[in-house]
C-alpha cells in the first residue's frame, strides 16, 4: 500500500500550495473592487488599528488586480512528447524509474505487429537505463510480448509461464528479484485472470501502455503487481524510434497504424488493440530514412488494415475527398473523410531509397484503390506481391463473418489486380470451421484456392474469442477433428526429418519373407514419394524394412 499512501500525501501537499494562492488572490481582488461588500473580505486581526488598515487598504487598491495577472500570464509551452522528459509520478523518484542497468530478456509471440511492438518496448526501456540480454538465466526482467488471436497462441504463453515459475523461485537471494511481465494483446484480454492465476506475474502492459513500462517496473520493485491496459484513441508511438532486435538484419517492420475498425465477427483485434488510428506520415518517412541510412534493404509497412491508412495530422488535407471502396465491398462503420491516404504514403516511402524494397501487410480487400495498384506496377522497388485475406470462399460464411464482400466481389478484385499488375504474387488467409460452416461451404473455400492459385496460403482452424460478435451471437458448432489426418493414412519422418504420409495398407516384410504386415509405431518402412507440399511428402508404401536395407536402396 506504500505507493497509494505516497499518492495521497502528494495530493495533500499540492492542495496547500494552490489553495493558499487562491485565498491570497481573492483577498486582493475583492478589496480592489468597491462593489464587493467589506464583510465578504475577512480583515487580518493584527491590522485593526486605523492607520495600519488604511495604509494596507490604499496599497491594496493601487496594486495590480487579478485581471492584470491574467493579461501578463504567458501561454505555457507545449509539453514535449518524448517519454524521457515527462515528469515522474509524484510517488516515484527519478532514481526509482531508472533501470539501473538491470537486464531485460524479451520473447515475442504472434504476428509481425508484435515484433514491432517488441522493438518499441525495448526502445523505451533502453532510454530508461535498462540493458538487453539474450541469456534467460542472467535476466532481471523477463517480458513476453503476447498474442490473443487464437486459443493456441495463448496456451503457448500459459505453458511458458509455468516454465518461468521455477526459474523465478530458484532465484538466488543475493541477486535482484526476477520480475516477469506480460505485454500486448493477452495482457489486454485476460488481465484479471493473469494477475489472479499467475501470482508470479509482476506487470501487465497492454499494446498502448508501453510508455508506462518504467513506472510499472518501478512499482513492481516494491513487491506489488502493476498493470496498465488502458486503450488509447491516439497512441501511435510516432515519436518512439524502434530499436532493431536483430542488429544484423537486412529487413525491418515499420508500423504505420494501430488498431482496427472493421469489427469482423470472429476477430478480437479491435478489443485488444483498440480503434484504428494512423501515424503522421512525417514520422514514418523519418523512420524509413534512418533504416535506409543503416543499410537495410527491405521494409514492410505494418498495420491491421494498411490501405485504410488516413493521416489527419496535416489540417490542409482534412477536407480531401474520401477514397471509394472496391466495387461490391462495404464497411461496418461510417465512411471517413479527408486525410492523406495510403497511396500517398506508399509513393513517398518508395522515393526514399530506390534500392530498398517496400512491402506492406495486411490490407483488407474492401478498400484497394487503383492508385495503390498503379504505384505497385510502376515502382521497381515496391514488391509485386499482395496479401489479400479472403477468410472463406463461401458468400454465406463471409456474410456471417461480416467481411463486407461476397465471393464474386473478391474474385472480381483478384482479376482486376492481375490485370493491373502482371505477374503479381498473391497470398491469403483462410479460416476453417467457422460457426455454422457446412461441408459445401468448405468445398467452396477449396475451390477458391484452386481458382485463384495463390502463391502462399495461411490456413487456420477457427478459435472462438470472447467479446467478439460471433461469441455473443453465433454458436461454434464445428467438431474439432484433425483436418489433415485420416484413419486410412499413417505418418512418419524420413532421415531429413520431413513428414511423410502414406496409406495404412498391408505390405511385404523383408525380415520375414512371404509375410504381409501393416506398419506399427517404430517400424522402418520404405515409401515411394509421389507428391510434395512445402512441409509434407506423400507416397505409397513399398515394404517394411530395416535401417540397413533401406540405406541400400537410397
Amino acid at each position: 500500500m506504500r505507493p497509494l499512501q505516497c499518492v495521497l500525501r502528494a495530493q495533500r501537499c499540492l492542495r496547500r500550495g494552490p489553495l493558499a494562492s487562491v485565498s491570497w488572490l481573492l483577498l486582493r481582488t475583492c478589496r480592489a473592487h468597491s462593489s464587493v461588500p467589506s464583510s465578504a473580505c475577512p480583515r487580518p486581526e493584527r491590522q485593526q488599528e486605523d492607520g495600519v488598515w488604511k495604509d494596507f487598504s490604499s496599497r491594496l487598491a493601487s496594486g495590480p488586480t487579478f485581471q492584470d495577472f491574467l493579461r501578463s500570464a504567458s501561454v505555457p509551452p507545449e509539453k514535449p512528447s518524448s517519454p524521457e522528459v515527462e515528469d515522474p509520478p509524484p510517488y516515484l523518484t527519478v532514481d526509482e524509474l531508472s533501470g539501473r542497468q538491470r537486464k531485460v530478456y524479451l520473447e515475442t509471440y504472434g504476428c509481425q505487429m508484435n515484433v514491432n511492438d517488441t522493438e518499441i518496448a525495448w526502445s523505451i526501456l533502453q532510454k530508461s537505463g535498462y540493458l538487453r540480454t539474450n541469456n534467460l538465466q542472467e535476466a532481471d526482467v523477463i517480458l513476453l510480448v503476447t498474442c490473443s488471436i487464437r486459443e493456441k497462441a495463448e496456451q503457448t504463453v500459459w505453458n511458458r509461464l509455468h516454465q518461468l515459475k521455477s526459474l523465478k523461485s530458484k532465484r538466488l537471494r543475493s541477486r535482484v528479484p526476477l520480475r516477469i511481465g506480460i505485454l500486448g494483446c493477452m495482457a489486454e484480454r485476460l488481465k484479471e485472470e493473469i494477475l489472479n492465476r499467475e501470482k508470479m506475474v509482476d506487470i501487465l502492459a497492454g499494446p498502448d501502455a508501453y510508455r508506462d513500462l518504467p513506472r510499472l517496473l518501478a512499482v513492481a520493485e516494491s513487491g506489488q503487481q502493476a498493470a496498465n491496459v488502458l486503450l488509447s484513441l491516439d497512441e501511435t508511438y510516432a515519436d518512439v524510434m524502434p530499436v532493431q532486435t536483430s542488429p544484423s538484419a537486412a529487413s525491418a517492420f515499420v508500423s504505420i497504424m494501430r488498431g482496427c475498425d472493421n469489427m469482423c465477427s470472429y476477430c478480437i483485434v479491435p478489443f485488444t488493440r483498440g480503434r484504428e488510428r494512423s501515424r503522421p506520415i512525417a514520422s514514418i518517412l523519418e523512420e524509413v530514412r534512418k533504416l535506409s541510412e543503416q543499410g537495410l534493404k527491405e521494409v514492410t509497412l505494418l498495420g491491421q488494415n494498411v490501405n485504410s491508412f488516413r493521416d489527419n495530422s496535416e489540417v490542409q488535407f482534412n477536407n480531401a475527398v474520401s477514397t471509394n471502396l472496391s466495387r461490391g465491398f462495404s464497411t461496418n462503420y461510417k465512411a471517413k473523410q479527408g486525410g492523406l491516404r495510403f497511396a500517398h504514403l506508399l509513393d513517398q516511402v518508395s522515393r526514399i531509397d530506390p534500392e530498398m524494397r517496400i512491402r506492406f501487410t495486411s490490407p483488407h480487400p474492401k478498400d484497394f484503390p487503383d492508385e495503390v495498384l498503379q504505384l505497385i506496377h510502376e515502382r521497381d522497388n515496391i514488391c509485386k506481391q499482395i496479401h489479400l485475406p479472403a477468410q472463406s470462399g463461401s458468400s454465406r460464411v463471409l456474410e456471417a463473418m461480416r467481411r463486407g464482400y461476397s465471393r464474386e466481389a473478391y474474385v472480381e478484385l483478384i482479376q482486376h489486380i492481375r490485370e493491373s499488375i502482371p505477374g503479381v504474387s498473391l497470398s491469403s488467409d483462410f479460416i476453417a470451421g467457422f460457426c455454422g460452416e457446412t461441408e459445401e461451404d468448405h468445398l467452396q473455400t477449396v475451390s477458391l484456392l484452386r481458382e485463384v492459385q495463390y502463391n502462399i496460403g495461411f490456413l487456420f482452424a477457427y478459435s472462438m474469442r470472447q467479446k467478439t460478435r460471433a461469441y455473443h451471437r453465433l454458436k461454434d458448432d464445428i467438431p474439432e477433428e484433425p483436418s489433415k489426418r485420416s484413419a486410412a493414412d499413417l505418418c512418419g519422418r524420413n532421415d531429413g526429418n520431413l513428414k511423410v504420409i502414406f496409406p495404412d495398407v498391408e505390405m511385404e516384410d523383408v525380415t520375414d519373407s512371404g509375410l504381409r504386415v501393416r506398419a506399427q509405431p517404430g517400424d522402418y518402412v520404405l515409401v515411394k514419394i509421389t507428391s510434395a507440399s512445402s512441409q509434407t511428402l506423400k507416397g505409397h508404401v513399398l515394404r517394411k524394412t530395416t535401417l540397413k536395407d533401406s540405406t541400400a536402396h537410397c
